[in-house]
Order: C-alpha cells, then structure tokens, then sequence
C-alpha cells in the first residue's frame, strides 16, 4: 500500500491504551484549560485521526508563515495549508506549560486533546493578512474562509498535542466517520492495493456517480473511496446526515459490492481551492489512496478561483516527489443529450450547451423545494426524494 506522507507508518495522535487514556483524562481535570476555535478542534481532529501524518501538533508562527508562502515548513515538509491553533483570549491558561483543550462544538465543551505549549506567539494583523491572503488567494472578508481563518484571534499557541476523543463527529456519525487508520485497515482487509478517492461536500448527483466510475475504469483501480466532509460548512450547504443518506442510496441501488467505500471525515469546510484540493490530496495519501480526482472548481465558492486552479497548482507549486498519491483531472462532466450518457465535457467538441442538460445548483434546489425531482440524467430518483424531504421540511 502507498506510504503515508513524509512518513514510513501513520502517526495518529489519538491516545489509543486504555490506561494512558484514562490517566490523561484525569489529569486534564487538574489542568488549565483553554475553549479553542471549531477550526482549531477540526485540525486536533484531524491530527488524531492521523490524517495530518506527520504533524505532530499545532505550528508555530515561522512554520505557519513558511507554509503559507511556499507550502513547506522551516524544516523542508511539504504542507499546504497552516495547521494553527488561534485564539482571542489566553487568560485562562497563565503561563502553563502543559493545558486542556476544551471542545467549542459539543455541550458542556468537553476536553478534546492535552497540549504541550512550545511557544504562545503574537500574531500582527499584517501577519493574519499574509497568511490569508496565501492560503485563499483574496482578503475579502465575504469570503467564509477568510472571514473564518482571520476571526479566531492573534494568539497562536504551537506544540504536540494527545487527543482524547474526535469531537462529535464519532457520536453523531458513527456509520460514517472513520480514521485515517480504520480505512487504511479497512482496504487491507478487502484487498484493495489500488484505490481512487472522491472528496465531496455535496449530495452526489449523476455526473459525479459517472465520474467515479469513469476514474475507476481509466484507472483501473480495486475501489472508490468516497469521502465526504463532516464539519462545518456555509450556510445553504447541505447538512451531512442528508448528505450521507443521498450517498449511501445512491452506492446500494448503482454500485457493485465491494467497490465504493463510504467514510466520511472531521473537519471544517475551509473553501481555500487550490491549496485545500492539494491538502485533501495530502490526507487521502495518508488513508492509503493511490489517487485523487480533482475536478472542476475544487473545494472553490463563489467566483475566487479559475474552473481548473485546484488541477494546475499541482503543477505549478507541488514538487515532483513531493506527494506519491496521484492526481486524476477531470473536466466538468454532464449527460450528454447526443451520446445518451453522462461524459467529461472536453470529450465532446462537437457538442453546444444544448446538447448537455445542464442545471444550476439554484434551479436544483428551487425544484427540489416545490417537490419537484430533477430529470433522472441529472439525479438518481431515489436521491432526488431524499433532496426533496429535506427542502421541503425546511418549509414546514
């Protein structure tokens, strides 16, 4: 199986003994403790999972400054996006060496993860500005990444940390979310040695289905990796219970057994494009995928990034031997009228726009919310239903 990166094994950060992780527990009670910020617990999260392999904690300011700049830290790792731990308000923890980190998404803000503080450095705005600036390519504040990234504050607090439990993604989610260790298991035990992994934060309609397939097929690889975001998204998103459902119906009714796994991950939407697509890769080599598809406007919103940015930042600002995972390109993929089938849309020059059925996200979810279920080239029915259960509960 593929190697992890910048490592021989994982090196999940999740304390795993039974013993050790009764005793930190304990000890966390007579600890400082400190609530972080939703993307600080994502990226515990995150790093526990293993998934960050071969982080083994929060950056400081000059690896956070490298990475944004040119995606590698002060001691020559290939990273693309900082792994921080930002806050507003240090008051609580004094000058301690050795705190808590309490969980900002769960009730009663339970301890996530102990951390040893290496160092608590003042991060100047123009500091805040340079990394977001490198990270989202804008400093527009509409921008949810940015606005998120530069609203957790200017303390950043570095060093390794132990994480005790995966937030709430393991509780409300247990069907689906997964370490990076559990599917590296997980395709052992199917025998899996080639793998190609779809990120998604979205119901899968048709074309992403074909384009599964079309991957799997060129690729010829022993399985799909569906993989989908639990964390926090933008308002409008659709929730991940829903998400889940669509794409678990979707896998029964259309996909052979044994040839799609259905896992999801703890971790908040960033919407950085280009850099996330290449982080995503990242942590899909550390799950044991061989390849990667990265498709139109990955991980993108709104109009910030080109349709093909997230393909070409690969070539442009990922070294050769930097990563071992491999990147499948796709174009925008449609059902083609002419060809009675969904194809990459760069496959056939001798279509127009009419000959394709192409349907805006808004148009969908405006259907969708009358009852309406999209044509069956676009949306499975069975998917569809889910869609229309959820929009029209909304307005109930």
């Amino acid at each position: 199986m593929i190697k992890p990166h910048g490592a021989d094994e994982l090196k999940p950060l999740f304390v795993y003994d039974t013993e050790q992780h009764h005793a930190l527990n304990a000890e966390a009670a007579t600890l400082p403790s400190l609530l972080v910020s939703s993307a600080a617990a994502a990226n515990a999260v995150m790093l526990g999972a293993g998934y960050f392999t071969p982080l083994t904690g929060y950056m400081n300011l000059a690896d956070s400054l490298a990475v944004a700049e040119n995606l590698h830290t002060t001691d020559g790792l290939f990273w693309p996006v900082p792994i921080v731990n930002l806050n507003n308000d240090i008051s609580s923890i004094g000058d301690a060496k050795r705190i808590a980190l309490r969980d900002p998404n769960v009730e009663g803000n339970p301890v996530l993860a102990i951390m040893d503080i290496d160092a608590i450095e003042t991060v100047s705005d123009e500091q805040i500005d340079f990394m977001a600036e490198n990270i989202f390519g804008t400093l527009d504040p509409e921008h949810p990444g940015v606005a998120a990234f530069k609203g957790q504050g200017n303390n950043l607090l570095s060093g390794a940390i132990q994480v005790l439990n995966f937030s709430y993604f393991q509780t409300d989610f247990p069907d689906t979310f997964r370490t990076a260790v559990e599917i590296r298991n997980e395709m052992t035990e199917r025998g899996w040695k080639k793998a190609v992994a779809f990120q998604t934060r979205n119901p899968m309609h048709r074309a992403h289905e074909e384009l599964c397939r079309m991957a799997q097929e060129d690729l010829g690889s022993d399985g799909i990796l569906i993989h989908m975001l639990l964390g926090k998204l933008k308002p409008g998103d659709i929730p991940a219970d829903v998400r889940d459902n669509c794409i678990r119906k979707m896998v029964e009714v259309y996909f052979p057994a044994n040839t799609v796994m259905i896992t999801g991950y703890g971790f908040d939407m960033l919407y950085a494009g280009p850099r996330e697509a290449v982080l995503h890769a990242v942590f899909r080599q550390n799950c044991g995928c061989t390849h990667f598809i990265v498709g139109r406007d990955h991980a993108g919103v709104g109009d910030y990034y080109g349709g093909f940015d997230a393909q070409t930042i690969f070539d442009e600002k990922v070294p050769e031997g930097a990563l071992e995972i491999e990147i499948y390109r796709a174009d925008h993929t449609a059902y083609s009228k002419k060809l009675d089938k969904v194809i990459m849309m760069k496959d056939a020059p001798d279509h127009g726009k009419d000959d394709f059925i192409l349907l805006s996200g808004t148009k969908v979810r405006e259907m969708l919310g009358n009852g309406i279920a999209p044509p069956p080239e676009f949306s499975r029915p069975e998917c569809a239903q889910i869609l229309m259960d959820y929009y029209q509960g909304l307005d109930s």
